[in-house]
């Protein structure tokens, strides 16, 4: 069963600085309908003006994936860590007993675009970790790329939670397809572009929840790029 969840329907907030597309309830915006879907909590879909971002502040205990859509990102934190990260880039904190960050758009002339995805931990209150990787569009490209997982296998991030992660890049024509478990859980988030789910079409923007299927197949039809979790 595929449940689509149209890029209108979600939650929008703009800021100015800061424009943001909520998949689930996030600050202000709150759906009784949409707190989250199985482990996956929050998804966001976030563009960045020139030299603004978020200030320092603080999280605990969830497991946070930043994946950057265009732009750059200057990221430091309570830990030490201090980087960029730039498209194709993924970042994961591990942010267990608290942690305090900064945010910004690391660019004077452009905006940085980003999907900010948190995970609810299998464990509370764990020593915080950071950890970050590149996946070249080459890796990503006309297939599904693990990109975070529980064991960090095949060179992806290691989260705290039975979840994957796949980053995905689809050229028209091109089609991908992965083996699921009838008793697993999936979300698909598209970024830019338009591809098809087993016979549904999504466009940008649009999500879905996925339940009771076995294979799953992903066909671009306009330059598509986009996320898949698998959930328990």
């Amino acid at each position: 069963m595929i449940t689509k969840r149209l890029s209108e329907a979600r939650g929008h907030a703009n800021h100015g600085w800061l424009d943001a597309y909520h998949s689930f309830s996030f600050a202000s915006y709150r759906d009784p309908a949409f707190m989250g879907f199985s482990e996956l909590r929050v998804l966001n879909q976030d563009s960045i003006e020139p030299a603004q971002g978020f200030g320092t502040h603080g999280h605990d205990n969830m497991e946070i994936v930043t994946y950057v859509l265009s732009g750059a990102l200057e990221h430091k934190d309570s830990m030490g860590n201090g980087s960029q990260i730039l498209p194709g880039d993924v970042q994961l904190m591990s942010a267990g007993t608290g942690v305090t960050h900064s945010e910004f758009n690391g660019r004077d002339d452009e905006q940085t675009t980003l999907l900010q995805m948190w995970v609810l931990p299998a464990r509370r209150d764990t020593v915080p970790r950071y950890e970050q990787a590149h996946f070249p569009v080459a890796d990503r490209r006309g297939k599904l790329r693990l990109v975070v997982a529980p064991d960090g296998r095949d060179g992806s991030l290691t989260i705290g939670q039975n979840i994957c992660l796949y980053a995905g890049l689809l050229d028209a024509g091109e089609a991908t397809q992965l083996e699921f478990s009838r008793d697993r859980k999936g979300w698909l988030h598209v970024a830019r572009g338009t591809l098809v789910l087993n016979d549904v079409e999504f466009g940008p923007g649009d999500g879905a929840a996925i339940e009771h299927e076995s294979l799953l197949r992903f066909e671009g039809r306009d330059d598509a790029e986009f996320v898949f979790f698998d959930l328990p």
